[in-house]
């Protein structure tokens, strides 16, 4: 059986989200409205998204169900 090879993530998971985010925001403003730009904006949509559930999944106010 082979081993999967693993590393270590450099950055927590909230700031690779916002770079991401911030990047693909960027990369819209610079090319013409049309299909391309839409789905930068869906996927910088869905990485918010994703931050909000981390976030939340992470926050103190969770508590264990009983």
């Amino acid at each position: 059986m082979s081993r999967r090879s693993r590393f270590k993530q450099s950055a927590p998971l909230t700031e690779r989200l916002s770079a991401f985010i911030q990047a693909m925001r960027e990369r819209a403003t610079l090319i013409p409205p049309g299909p391309e730009r839409d789905e930068m904006l869906k996927k910088a949509e869905r990485a918010e998204a994703a931050q909000k559930i981390d976030n939340w999944a992470n926050s103190t106010g969770l508590q264990p169900p009983k």
